[in-house]
Protein backbone atom coordinates (compact mmCIF):
# COMPACT_ATOMS: atom_id res chain seq x y z
CA UNK A 1 0.00 0.00 0.00
CA UNK A 2 1.11 3.56 -0.73
CA UNK A 3 3.46 4.97 1.86
CA UNK A 4 3.78 1.83 4.01
CA UNK A 5 6.89 0.10 5.17
CA UNK A 6 8.07 -2.41 2.60
CA UNK A 7 11.18 -3.87 4.23
CA UNK A 8 10.29 -6.91 6.36
CA UNK A 9 11.52 -6.98 9.91
CA UNK A 10 14.15 -9.61 10.61
CA UNK A 11 12.19 -11.31 13.37
CA UNK A 12 10.84 -14.83 13.66
CA UNK A 13 7.24 -15.26 12.51
CA UNK A 14 4.51 -14.95 15.11
CA UNK A 15 1.39 -17.09 14.91
CA UNK A 16 -2.13 -15.72 14.90
CA UNK A 17 -2.74 -17.21 18.33
CA UNK A 18 0.14 -15.19 19.79
CA UNK A 19 -1.11 -11.96 18.18
CA UNK A 20 -4.51 -12.26 19.80
CA UNK A 21 -4.65 -10.77 23.28
CA UNK A 22 -4.07 -13.33 26.08
CA UNK A 23 -6.88 -14.24 28.41
CA UNK A 24 -7.31 -12.63 31.80
CA UNK A 25 -4.41 -13.37 34.12
CA UNK A 26 -1.88 -13.73 31.31
CA UNK A 27 -1.54 -10.13 30.13
CA UNK A 28 1.87 -8.92 29.03
CA UNK A 29 3.54 -5.89 30.49
CA UNK A 30 3.98 -4.31 27.05
CA UNK A 31 0.29 -4.30 26.20
CA UNK A 32 -0.90 -1.25 28.16
CA UNK A 33 1.74 0.99 26.58
CA UNK A 34 0.89 -0.24 23.10
CA UNK A 35 -2.78 0.23 23.71
CA UNK A 36 -2.21 3.76 24.94
CA UNK A 37 -0.47 4.64 21.69
CA UNK A 38 -3.13 3.06 19.51
CA UNK A 39 -6.35 4.17 21.14
CA UNK A 40 -7.41 7.80 20.97
CA UNK A 41 -7.56 9.88 24.10
CA UNK A 42 -11.02 10.56 25.46
CA UNK A 43 -10.03 14.15 26.09
CA UNK A 44 -9.40 14.66 22.37
CA UNK A 45 -13.09 14.65 21.41
CA UNK A 46 -13.46 17.00 18.43
CA UNK A 47 -15.37 20.21 19.02
CA UNK A 48 -18.87 20.46 17.56
CA UNK A 49 -18.92 21.75 13.98
CA UNK A 50 -19.64 25.44 13.57
CA UNK A 51 -23.25 26.45 13.00
CA UNK A 52 -23.90 27.24 9.38
CA UNK A 53 -26.80 28.45 7.33
CA UNK A 54 -29.02 25.59 6.06
CA UNK A 55 -28.81 26.72 2.44
CA UNK A 56 -25.04 26.91 2.63
CA UNK A 57 -24.85 23.50 4.29
CA UNK A 58 -27.05 21.94 1.57
CA UNK A 59 -24.90 23.49 -1.16
CA UNK A 60 -21.71 22.28 0.52
CA UNK A 61 -23.08 18.75 0.81
CA UNK A 62 -23.85 18.72 -2.90
CA UNK A 63 -20.25 19.75 -3.67
CA UNK A 64 -18.71 17.14 -1.36
CA UNK A 65 -16.43 14.69 -3.15
CA UNK A 66 -17.44 11.11 -2.38
CA UNK A 67 -14.39 8.97 -1.58
CA UNK A 68 -15.27 5.31 -1.24
CA UNK A 69 -18.98 5.83 -0.59
CA UNK A 70 -18.63 6.11 3.19
CA UNK A 71 -21.80 6.90 5.11
CA UNK A 72 -22.68 7.59 8.73
CA UNK A 73 -23.69 3.99 9.43
CA UNK A 74 -20.42 2.77 7.98
CA UNK A 75 -18.37 4.96 10.33
CA UNK A 76 -20.39 3.79 13.35
CA UNK A 77 -19.84 0.15 12.41
CA UNK A 78 -16.16 0.75 11.79
CA UNK A 79 -15.72 2.41 15.19
CA UNK A 80 -17.43 -0.50 16.96
CA UNK A 81 -15.32 -3.14 15.22
CA UNK A 82 -12.10 -1.17 15.64
CA UNK A 83 -12.64 -0.82 19.39
CA UNK A 84 -13.31 -4.57 19.61
CA UNK A 85 -10.10 -5.20 17.65
CA UNK A 86 -8.03 -3.09 20.05
CA UNK A 87 -9.51 -5.04 22.98
CA UNK A 88 -8.65 -8.34 21.29
CA UNK A 89 -5.27 -7.87 19.68
CA UNK A 90 -1.87 -7.65 21.37
CA UNK A 91 -0.08 -4.80 19.60
CA UNK A 92 3.28 -5.63 21.16
CA UNK A 93 3.20 -8.98 19.37
CA UNK A 94 1.77 -7.47 16.19
CA UNK A 95 4.69 -5.04 15.94
CA UNK A 96 7.09 -7.97 15.54
CA UNK A 97 5.49 -8.97 12.23
CA UNK A 98 6.26 -7.58 8.80
CA UNK A 99 3.58 -5.46 7.16
CA UNK A 100 1.99 -8.18 5.02
CA UNK A 101 1.82 -10.71 7.85
CA UNK A 102 0.42 -8.13 10.26
CA UNK A 103 -2.26 -7.17 7.73
CA UNK A 104 -3.28 -10.82 7.35
CA UNK A 105 -3.56 -11.29 11.12
CA UNK A 106 -5.68 -8.13 11.44
CA UNK A 107 -8.00 -9.27 8.66
CA UNK A 108 -8.48 -12.69 10.30
CA UNK A 109 -9.35 -11.18 13.65
CA UNK A 110 -11.69 -8.56 12.14
CA UNK A 111 -13.52 -11.26 10.18
CA UNK A 112 -14.02 -13.18 13.42
CA UNK A 113 -15.33 -10.05 15.19
CA UNK A 114 -17.79 -9.42 12.34
CA UNK A 115 -19.09 -12.98 12.68
CA UNK A 116 -19.42 -12.77 16.47
CA UNK A 117 -21.26 -9.45 16.40
CA UNK A 118 -23.52 -10.55 13.49
CA UNK A 119 -22.77 -7.40 11.51
CA UNK A 120 -24.81 -7.27 8.31
CA UNK A 121 -22.51 -6.17 5.49
CA UNK A 122 -22.09 -6.92 1.82
CA UNK A 123 -18.87 -8.48 0.58
CA UNK A 124 -17.74 -5.17 -0.91
CA UNK A 125 -18.49 -3.27 2.31
CA UNK A 126 -16.68 -5.89 4.37
CA UNK A 127 -13.63 -5.72 2.12
CA UNK A 128 -13.61 -1.91 2.36
CA UNK A 129 -13.90 -2.14 6.15
CA UNK A 130 -11.01 -4.61 6.36
CA UNK A 131 -8.83 -2.36 4.24
CA UNK A 132 -9.71 0.75 6.24
CA UNK A 133 -8.91 -0.90 9.57
CA UNK A 134 -5.58 -2.20 8.22
CA UNK A 135 -4.82 1.35 7.09
CA UNK A 136 -5.67 2.69 10.55
CA UNK A 137 -3.34 0.26 12.33
CA UNK A 138 -0.47 0.03 9.83
CA UNK A 139 -0.73 2.92 7.39
CA UNK A 140 -1.99 6.49 7.23
CA UNK A 141 -5.60 5.69 8.06
CA UNK A 142 -8.29 7.62 6.14
CA UNK A 143 -5.59 9.34 4.07
CA UNK A 144 -4.64 6.16 2.22
CA UNK A 145 -7.32 6.32 -0.53
CA UNK A 146 -6.49 9.99 -1.11
CA UNK A 147 -2.75 9.31 -1.32
CA UNK A 148 -3.42 6.52 -3.82
CA UNK A 149 -5.19 8.87 -6.25
CA UNK A 150 -2.80 10.47 -8.71
CA UNK A 151 -5.23 13.21 -9.73
CA UNK A 152 -5.13 14.84 -6.28
CA UNK A 153 -2.44 17.51 -5.90
CA UNK A 154 -3.18 18.67 -2.34
CA UNK A 155 -4.75 17.13 0.77
CA UNK A 156 -5.85 19.58 3.48
CA UNK A 157 -7.05 18.24 6.84
CA UNK A 158 -8.76 20.83 9.05
CA UNK A 159 -9.32 18.78 12.19
CA UNK A 160 -10.79 15.30 12.36
CA UNK A 161 -14.07 15.97 10.53
CA UNK A 162 -13.15 18.16 7.56
CA UNK A 163 -10.80 16.95 4.82
CA UNK A 164 -10.38 18.91 1.58
CA UNK A 165 -8.62 17.95 -1.64
CA UNK A 166 -7.46 19.88 -4.69
CA UNK A 167 -8.25 18.32 -8.06
CA UNK A 168 -7.56 20.17 -11.28
CA UNK A 169 -6.73 23.35 -9.39
CA UNK A 170 -10.11 23.36 -7.57
CA UNK A 171 -10.61 22.68 -3.86
CA UNK A 172 -13.34 20.20 -2.84
CA UNK A 173 -14.67 19.01 0.49
CA UNK A 174 -14.62 15.21 0.90
CA UNK A 175 -16.57 12.79 3.06
CA UNK A 176 -13.30 11.44 4.52
CA UNK A 177 -12.93 11.88 8.26
CA UNK A 178 -10.98 10.58 11.23
CA UNK A 179 -12.46 8.94 14.32
CA UNK A 180 -11.35 11.88 16.44
CA UNK A 181 -8.48 14.31 16.88
CA UNK A 182 -6.50 11.62 18.70
CA UNK A 183 -6.35 9.44 15.60
CA UNK A 184 -5.41 12.46 13.48
CA UNK A 185 -2.50 13.30 15.80
CA UNK A 186 -1.36 9.66 15.74
CA UNK A 187 -1.25 9.76 11.94
CA UNK A 188 0.67 13.07 12.00
CA UNK A 189 3.21 11.64 14.44
CA UNK A 190 3.55 8.51 12.32
CA UNK A 191 4.38 10.63 9.26
CA UNK A 192 6.92 12.97 10.85
CA UNK A 193 8.66 10.24 12.88
CA UNK A 194 9.72 8.55 9.64
CA UNK A 195 12.30 11.30 9.06
CA UNK A 196 13.29 11.72 12.69
CA UNK A 197 11.08 14.69 13.53
CA UNK A 198 8.32 15.16 16.07
CA UNK A 199 5.12 17.13 16.53
CA UNK A 200 3.51 17.71 19.92
CA UNK A 201 2.54 20.56 22.24
CA UNK A 202 6.20 21.41 22.82
CA UNK A 203 6.95 21.47 19.08
CA UNK A 204 3.58 22.09 17.38
CA UNK A 205 4.87 23.06 13.90
CA UNK A 206 6.68 20.58 11.69
CA UNK A 207 7.70 20.24 8.04
CA UNK A 208 8.14 16.67 6.85
CA UNK A 209 7.80 14.49 3.77
CA UNK A 210 6.33 11.16 2.73
CA UNK A 211 8.52 8.38 1.30
CA UNK A 212 7.62 9.46 -2.26
CA UNK A 213 8.80 13.03 -1.60
CA UNK A 214 5.37 14.61 -1.06
CA UNK A 215 5.63 17.67 1.16
CA UNK A 216 3.90 17.58 4.56
CA UNK A 217 3.17 20.38 7.02
CA UNK A 218 1.61 19.82 10.44
CA UNK A 219 0.49 22.43 12.93
CA UNK A 220 -0.92 20.91 16.09
CA UNK A 221 -2.86 22.18 19.13
CA UNK A 222 -2.67 24.49 20.96
CA UNK A 223 -1.71 26.57 17.91
CA UNK A 224 -4.40 24.91 15.79
CA UNK A 225 -7.58 25.42 17.77
CA UNK A 226 -9.94 22.90 16.13
CA UNK A 227 -7.54 19.98 16.05
CA UNK A 228 -4.35 19.33 14.09
CA UNK A 229 -4.11 20.92 10.63
CA UNK A 230 -2.33 18.61 8.17
CA UNK A 231 -1.40 19.73 4.65
CA UNK A 232 0.12 17.38 2.07
CA UNK A 233 1.41 18.62 -1.29
CA UNK A 234 1.36 15.41 -3.31
CA UNK A 235 3.79 14.55 -6.04
CA UNK A 236 2.67 12.58 -9.05
CA UNK A 237 3.95 9.03 -9.19
CA UNK A 238 5.09 9.65 -12.76
CA UNK A 239 7.52 12.55 -12.78
CA UNK A 240 6.45 15.34 -15.13
CA UNK A 241 8.75 16.34 -17.94
CA UNK A 242 8.88 19.50 -20.01
CA UNK A 243 6.86 17.80 -22.77
CA UNK A 244 4.04 17.27 -20.26
CA UNK A 245 4.03 21.00 -19.47
CA UNK A 246 3.70 21.68 -23.21
CA UNK A 247 0.76 19.27 -23.45
CA UNK A 248 -0.90 20.96 -20.46
CA UNK A 249 -0.48 24.37 -22.13
CA UNK A 250 1.79 25.64 -19.35
CA UNK A 251 4.39 26.70 -21.93
CA UNK A 252 4.57 26.75 -25.71
CA UNK A 253 6.83 24.29 -27.59
CA UNK A 254 9.17 27.14 -28.53
CA UNK A 255 9.31 28.38 -24.95
CA UNK A 256 10.03 24.84 -23.76
CA UNK A 257 12.94 24.65 -26.19
CA UNK A 258 14.35 27.89 -24.76
CA UNK A 259 14.02 26.52 -21.21
CA UNK A 260 15.85 23.37 -22.28
CA UNK A 261 18.72 25.49 -23.64
CA UNK A 262 18.76 27.53 -20.42
CA UNK A 263 19.05 24.37 -18.34
CA UNK A 264 21.65 22.71 -20.58
CA UNK A 265 23.90 25.75 -20.99
CA UNK A 266 24.36 26.21 -17.23
CA UNK A 267 22.58 29.54 -17.00
CA UNK A 268 21.84 30.66 -13.43
CA UNK A 269 18.07 30.46 -13.04
CA UNK A 270 15.58 31.68 -10.47
CA UNK A 271 12.02 30.30 -10.51
CA UNK A 272 9.44 32.51 -8.82
CA UNK A 273 5.71 32.19 -8.27
CA UNK A 274 2.95 32.12 -5.72
CA UNK A 275 1.88 29.25 -3.49
CA UNK A 276 0.76 26.26 -5.53
CA UNK A 277 1.89 27.74 -8.83
CA UNK A 278 4.09 24.76 -9.69
CA UNK A 279 7.55 26.12 -8.84
CA UNK A 280 8.94 22.81 -7.56
CA UNK A 281 7.45 20.90 -10.49
CA UNK A 282 9.06 23.35 -12.92
CA UNK A 283 12.38 23.10 -11.06
CA UNK A 284 12.23 19.32 -11.39
CA UNK A 285 11.66 19.72 -15.14
CA UNK A 286 14.59 22.13 -15.43
CA UNK A 287 16.95 19.77 -13.62
CA UNK A 288 16.23 17.07 -16.22
CA UNK A 289 18.44 19.05 -18.64
CA UNK A 290 21.51 18.74 -16.41
CA UNK A 291 24.18 16.50 -17.86
CA UNK A 292 24.69 13.17 -16.10
CA UNK A 293 28.40 13.80 -15.53
CA UNK A 294 27.80 16.93 -13.40
CA UNK A 295 27.95 16.87 -9.61
CA UNK A 296 24.72 18.35 -8.25
CA UNK A 297 23.98 19.19 -4.61
CA UNK A 298 20.43 20.00 -3.47
CA UNK A 299 19.51 21.87 -0.28
CA UNK A 300 15.92 21.71 0.98
CA UNK A 301 13.86 22.10 4.14
CA UNK A 302 12.05 18.85 3.31
CA UNK A 303 13.68 16.82 0.54
CA UNK A 304 11.19 16.69 -2.34
CA UNK A 305 13.19 17.23 -5.52
CA UNK A 306 13.40 14.16 -7.74
CA UNK A 307 16.65 14.47 -9.66
CA UNK A 308 17.56 11.61 -11.98
CA UNK A 309 21.27 12.40 -12.28
CA UNK A 310 23.54 9.70 -10.82
CA UNK A 311 25.92 12.16 -9.13
CA UNK A 312 23.49 13.92 -6.81
CA UNK A 313 23.89 14.74 -3.11
CA UNK A 314 20.66 15.56 -1.25
CA UNK A 315 20.86 17.71 1.88
CA UNK A 316 18.04 18.55 4.29
CA UNK A 317 17.77 21.05 7.12
CA UNK A 318 17.20 19.93 10.71
CA UNK A 319 15.05 21.59 13.40
CA UNK A 320 16.36 22.09 16.95
CA UNK A 321 15.95 19.32 19.52
CA UNK A 322 14.07 19.51 22.83
CA UNK A 323 16.88 21.55 24.38
CA UNK A 324 16.86 23.98 21.44
CA UNK A 325 20.21 22.70 20.17
CA UNK A 326 21.39 21.04 16.98
CA UNK A 327 19.51 23.16 14.43
CA UNK A 328 20.93 23.14 10.91
CA UNK A 329 19.60 25.99 8.78
CA UNK A 330 19.38 26.37 5.03
CA UNK A 331 22.23 28.85 5.16
CA UNK A 332 24.42 26.28 6.91
CA UNK A 333 23.72 23.80 4.12
CA UNK A 334 24.40 26.29 1.32
CA UNK A 335 27.66 27.40 2.93
CA UNK A 336 28.73 23.78 3.38
CA UNK A 337 27.91 23.07 -0.28
CA UNK A 338 30.77 25.32 -1.33
CA UNK A 339 33.22 22.90 0.34
CA UNK A 340 31.78 19.84 -1.41
CA UNK A 341 33.07 20.57 -4.92
CA UNK A 342 29.65 21.08 -6.53
CA UNK A 343 29.14 21.99 -10.17
CA UNK A 344 25.56 23.05 -9.57
CA UNK A 345 23.73 23.98 -6.37
CA UNK A 346 19.95 23.59 -6.31
CA UNK A 347 18.11 25.31 -3.45
CA UNK A 348 14.56 24.06 -3.00
CA UNK A 349 13.27 27.38 -1.74
CA UNK A 350 15.09 30.61 -0.92
CA UNK A 351 13.36 32.34 1.96
CA UNK A 352 16.06 33.90 4.14
CA UNK A 353 19.70 34.98 4.45
CA UNK A 354 20.82 31.93 2.44
CA UNK A 355 20.03 34.10 -0.61
CA UNK A 356 23.39 35.83 -0.08
CA UNK A 357 25.30 32.55 -0.07
CA UNK A 358 23.41 31.30 -3.14
CA UNK A 359 24.31 34.47 -5.06
CA UNK A 360 27.93 34.05 -4.04
CA UNK A 361 27.85 30.45 -5.28
CA UNK A 362 26.35 31.52 -8.60
CA UNK A 363 28.99 34.22 -8.97
CA UNK A 364 32.03 32.10 -8.09
CA UNK A 365 32.07 29.34 -10.66
CA UNK A 366 28.94 27.29 -9.88
CA UNK A 367 27.20 28.16 -13.13
CA UNK A 368 23.78 26.66 -13.73
CA UNK A 369 22.67 26.86 -10.09
CA UNK A 370 18.93 27.15 -9.52
CA UNK A 371 16.47 28.07 -6.79
CA UNK A 372 12.84 29.00 -6.19
CA UNK A 373 11.18 31.73 -4.17
CA UNK A 374 7.75 33.24 -3.61
CA UNK A 375 7.05 36.31 -5.74
CA UNK A 376 4.32 37.60 -8.04
CA UNK A 377 6.53 38.88 -10.87
CA UNK A 378 10.15 38.65 -12.00
CA UNK A 379 10.91 42.15 -10.81
CA UNK A 380 9.37 41.45 -7.43
CA UNK A 381 11.50 38.31 -7.20
CA UNK A 382 14.66 40.38 -7.56
CA UNK A 383 13.38 42.82 -4.96
CA UNK A 384 12.71 39.96 -2.55
CA UNK A 385 16.25 38.67 -3.01
CA UNK A 386 17.51 42.13 -2.04
CA UNK A 387 15.18 42.27 0.96
CA UNK A 388 16.25 38.82 2.22
CA UNK A 389 19.92 39.78 2.02
CA UNK A 390 19.22 43.00 3.91
CA UNK A 391 17.25 41.17 6.63
CA UNK A 392 20.19 38.79 7.05
CA UNK A 393 22.13 41.58 8.73
CA UNK A 394 24.56 42.29 5.91
CA UNK A 395 25.67 45.91 6.12
CA UNK A 396 25.95 46.40 2.38
CA UNK A 397 24.78 49.34 0.25
CA UNK A 398 21.75 48.69 -1.92
CA UNK A 399 23.80 49.34 -5.05
CA UNK A 400 26.30 46.63 -4.08
CA UNK A 401 23.51 44.10 -3.45
CA UNK A 402 21.87 44.88 -6.80
CA UNK A 403 25.17 44.55 -8.64
CA UNK A 404 25.62 41.16 -6.97
CA UNK A 405 22.12 40.11 -8.07
CA UNK A 406 22.77 41.22 -11.64
CA UNK A 407 26.13 39.44 -11.72
CA UNK A 408 24.63 36.19 -10.39
CA UNK A 409 21.11 35.66 -11.77
CA UNK A 410 20.75 35.35 -15.53
CA UNK A 411 17.11 34.29 -16.05
CA UNK A 412 13.92 34.52 -13.95
CA UNK A 413 11.07 32.16 -14.83
CA UNK A 414 7.68 33.21 -13.46
CA UNK A 415 5.00 30.58 -12.76
CA UNK A 416 1.40 31.39 -11.83
CA UNK A 417 -1.81 29.60 -10.96
CA UNK A 418 -4.69 31.27 -12.79
CA UNK A 419 -8.20 31.69 -11.45
CA UNK A 420 -9.48 28.66 -13.37
CA UNK A 421 -6.97 26.45 -11.55
CA UNK A 422 -4.59 26.07 -14.50
CA UNK A 423 -0.87 26.71 -14.09
CA UNK A 424 1.07 28.72 -16.64
CA UNK A 425 4.61 30.00 -17.11
CA UNK A 426 3.79 33.67 -17.54
CA UNK A 427 7.28 35.18 -18.02
CA UNK A 428 10.73 34.12 -19.11
CA UNK A 429 12.79 37.17 -18.21
CA UNK A 430 16.48 38.03 -18.57
CA UNK A 431 18.42 40.10 -16.04
CA UNK A 432 20.57 42.50 -18.06
CA UNK A 433 22.28 44.89 -15.67
CA UNK A 434 21.75 48.07 -13.70
CA UNK A 435 20.99 51.59 -14.76
CA UNK A 436 21.55 53.86 -11.82
CA UNK A 437 19.81 52.15 -8.91
CA UNK A 438 17.43 50.16 -11.11
CA UNK A 439 17.87 46.57 -12.26
CA UNK A 440 17.19 46.29 -15.99
CA UNK A 441 15.30 43.22 -17.25
CA UNK A 442 13.82 42.15 -20.57
CA UNK A 443 11.09 39.59 -21.27
CA UNK A 444 11.75 36.85 -23.80
CA UNK A 445 8.34 35.18 -23.47
CA UNK A 446 5.10 36.35 -21.89
CA UNK A 447 1.69 34.73 -21.54
CA UNK A 448 -1.07 36.88 -23.04
CA UNK A 449 -4.53 36.16 -21.61
CA UNK A 450 -7.23 36.96 -24.15
CA UNK A 451 -10.32 35.93 -22.16
CA UNK A 452 -12.13 32.75 -21.20
CA UNK A 453 -14.22 30.13 -22.95
CA UNK A 454 -17.79 29.03 -22.22
CA UNK A 455 -16.59 26.63 -19.50
CA UNK A 456 -14.78 29.38 -17.61
CA UNK A 457 -11.27 28.27 -18.66
CA UNK A 458 -8.66 30.95 -19.32
CA UNK A 459 -7.79 31.37 -22.99
CA UNK A 460 -4.41 32.76 -23.98
CA UNK A 461 -1.12 32.04 -25.69
CA UNK A 462 2.58 32.37 -25.09
CA UNK A 463 4.15 35.10 -27.18
CA UNK A 464 7.73 36.02 -27.96
CA UNK A 465 8.58 39.66 -27.34
CA UNK A 466 10.70 39.73 -30.52
CA UNK A 467 14.11 39.55 -28.85
CA UNK A 468 16.20 37.77 -31.45
CA UNK A 469 19.52 37.80 -29.60
CA UNK A 470 19.15 37.37 -25.82
CA UNK A 471 21.91 38.27 -23.39
CA UNK A 472 22.86 34.61 -22.86
CA UNK A 473 23.52 34.15 -26.59
CA UNK A 474 27.27 33.85 -26.05
CA UNK A 475 26.71 31.19 -23.41
CA UNK A 476 24.50 29.24 -25.83
CA UNK A 477 27.16 29.64 -28.52
CA UNK A 478 29.81 28.29 -26.14
CA UNK A 479 27.74 25.10 -25.78
CA UNK A 480 26.90 24.92 -29.49
CA UNK A 481 23.21 25.72 -28.97
CA UNK A 482 23.00 29.09 -30.73
CA UNK A 483 21.30 27.66 -33.84
CA UNK A 484 18.62 25.92 -31.75
CA UNK A 485 18.10 29.10 -29.70
CA UNK A 486 17.72 31.23 -32.82
CA UNK A 487 15.29 28.71 -34.34
CA UNK A 488 13.12 28.62 -31.22
CA UNK A 489 12.98 32.41 -30.97
CA UNK A 490 12.23 32.81 -34.68
CA UNK A 491 9.45 30.21 -34.52
CA UNK A 492 7.90 31.91 -31.49
CA UNK A 493 7.84 35.33 -33.16
CA UNK A 494 5.98 34.11 -36.28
Amino acid sequence: MFGRRTAPLETPPVSAQSVAKPKAGAKTSAKPAAKTNATPSKSSTPPPPPRVDNAKAEKASQNTADVGGRGEDYFKTKTTIFNALIDTIDLSQLSQLDTESAAEEIRDIVNEIISIKNVSMSIAEQEALLQDICNDVLGYGPLEPLLARDDISDIMVNGANRVFIEVGGKIQLTNVRFRDNGQLMNICQRIVSQIGRRVDEASPICDARLPDGSRVNVIAPPLSIDGAALTIRKFKKDKLRIDDLVNFGSISPEGARVLEIVGHCRINTLISGGTGSGKTTLLNCMTSFIEHDERVITCEDAAELQLQQPHTVRLETRPPNLEGQGEVTMRDLVKNCLRMRPERIIVGEVRGPEAFDLLQAMNTGHDGSMGTLHANSPREALQRIESMITMGGYNLPSKTIREMIVGSIDVVIQAARLRDGSRRITHVTEVLGTEGDTIITQDLFVYDMSGEDDDGNIVGKHMSTGIARPAFWDRAKYYGKEAELAGALDAASE
